[in-house]
């Protein structure tokens, strides 16, 4: 096979996935793209603040490493947040060519600020709509380009294959249809997994299977302890959970708890704008306190005008409620928004299997290390789907480096049930009240007792049956808490009340692999 004649099949379309069917075109590949909801279904649609780079005259991208590192809480890797924040003024140059409309001040993009950042770097437009105006763009580029476009098309596992290393399996959206294609390489850009959290910012589309396939392939996973909660979700009970931006903090908005007082001074310097995983442990803090259920944002100090033009969707969304947020405080509290850790690669995005590539929100760098800096995702799906697009133009060896301290997670057959619905609201609600912003080893341990019980009903009987969206739901709670059980520490975005601090022992990343059936949970501590 020629380079040229290399057909990438490239699943799911965010950022990462449209970006990356756009540059495989674009170096004359013809790549296919598969999706399993509507094109332009996906946590980039959803995304308010914005994407981050440093374009401004006060700014560098030395800084904006600087402030990456922060963030991540001890473990991020310096190669791949380098690359990520010197190479982010290119590719927000490819979105401008691209057509996505950044919202200007006198003829210069503007910029705005969020939390733990040192400088304004974030580019937004339509106001809060960035990840709509980004989508959009994208997604006409990709269909104007005559790129192979399939939706509501499920990938359901990945096989061994012949050529390039594996075979995609794929259904329809109901389970049916199922075929067997060997594209050459598969690019997994498949998203995250926080809708399967009880509380969650995320569409429903955004349930982790990437992971769990990737896994069940026998990829090397990376952090997956590191679930990032966005502090600010708007919460009212029968209301459904909608983002309320960080930017607007970083307009000024100040947190208040039911009693009115303004209470993130007293937990971390930068109030407001500290990292996210301290203000949404915060939030949490004075919500037991207060047994309200929810803290307040309040904006209305500042400029109606402002908050109007800076912020229509979410003055849109809240005027169906009632309120106005130039007049009346927010309602607010956690719930789960990213998955940090994934599918293991190295920075040009190669997966532990020859063949199969990651990028986006399933792929993990390190760039985040234990906790991502805001507006940082947009911005890693266009970095690394870069590197992918010409991996896969002209492909080389490679692939992630093993942690020294890998879990190897046994995968049994289970009875083959039929898939119901009561089992995946147990896993929702098993993550969020045992394995979310707060967690501890009784907690983690009587989770993985409910995902084994319900896996062991719903994995499939035999080596060639597929599994189900549910027996991949569980299987991904699962990994979620089985690494967040072994870090007997406090980092970042993973908190455990049974250890609080944090312990440089576990200045490092934690690996998953798949196991041998009926064995036990078992550590690794040899590097590949």
């Amino acid at each position: 096979m020629t380079e040229a004649d290399r057909r990438p099949l490239i699943i799911g379309s965010g950022i990462a996935g449209l970006y990356v069917a756009l540059r495989a075109r674009e170096l004359g590949l013809r790549p296919t793209l598969v999706t399993k909801a509507r094109l332009e279904e996906s946590n980039t649609r959803y995304a308010q603040g914005g994407i981050a780079a440093a374009i401004g005259p006060d700014d560098s991208p030395a800084l904006h490493l600087e402030d990456t590192v922060a963030a991540g809480d001890g473990i991020v890797d310096l190669a791949a947040a380098r690359i990520l924040t010197f190479e982010a003024p290119a590719r927000i140059a490819d979105l401008v060519r691209y057509g996505v409309p950044f919202d200007t001040v006198n003829g210069q993009i503007a910029l705005g600020r969020e939390a733990a950042h040192h400088r304004a770097r974030i580019l937004h437009a339509g106001g809060d709509s960035t990840g709509y105006q980004i989508e959009e763009a994208l997604k006409h580029r990709v269909l104007d380009a005559g790129i192979e476009a399939r939706e509501r098309t499920i990938l359901r596992a990945i096989r061994p294959g012949r050529r390039d290393g594996a075979v995609a399996v794929l259904s329809d959206a109901d389970g049916r249809g199922v075929e067997y294609l060997n594209p050459g390489p598969i690019v997994l850009a498949t998203g995250g997994t926080g809708s399967l959290y009880r509380q969650s910012s995320n569409p429903s589309v955004a349930t982790g299977e990437g992971v769990a396939i990737a896994f069940r392939a026998g990829a090397l996973l990376d952090d997956m302890e590191f679930i990032q909660f966005h502090p600010t979700v708007f919460w009212r009970p029968g209301a459904p959970r909608f983002l309320i931006t960080e930017a607007l903090r970083g307009e000024g908005a100040i947190l208040r708890n039911e009693a009115g007082d303004r209470f993130m001074p007293s937990y971390h310097p930068d109030a407001e704008l500290a990292p996210r995983d301290v203000v949404a442990r915060a939030i949490e803090r004075e919500i037991r306190r207060s047994q309200c259920g929810t803290v307040f944002l309040d904006a209305t100090a500042l400029p109606r005008d402002r908050l109007f033009t800076r912020f229509p969707s979410i003055v849109r969304f809240l005027a169906t409620y009632g309120l106005d947020p130039s007049r009346d405080r927010i309602p607010v509290a956690p719930a789960a928004h990213f998955m940090i850790g994934g599918v293991s690669t190295d920075v040009e995005g190669r997966s532990s299997l020859p063949g199969l590539y990651a990028c986006g929100e399933v792929a993990s760098t390190g760039v985040h290390g234990a906790n991502r800096l805001g507006s940082n995702s947009l911005l890693e799906g266009l970095v690394f789907g870069e590197r992918v697009a010409r991996q896969l133009l002209h492909p080389a060896a490679g692939g992630p480096t093993e942690p020294a301290r890998t879990l190897a997670i046994p995968l049994s057959p289970g009875e083959g049930r039929a898939e119901e619905a009561e089992p995946l609201e147990r896993i929702r609600d098993t993550l969020w009240e045992e394995v979310g912003i707060v967690r501890y080893a009784g907690g983690l341990r009587a989770a993985l007792g409910t995902f084994e019980s319900i896996a062991a009903a719903v994995e499939p009987a035999g080596a060639d049956d597929l599994p189900g969206p549910l027996a991949n739901a569980a299987l991904t709670g699962r990994l979620i808490a089985r690494a967040a059980l072994a870090r007997t520490e406090s980092r970042g975005a993973h908190f455990r009340s049974d250890y609080p601090k944090r312990r440089p022992a576990w200045n490092s990343h934690l690996g998953l692999r798949r196991g041998p059936p009926g064995a036990a949970a078992r550590g690794a501590a040899r590097k590949r």
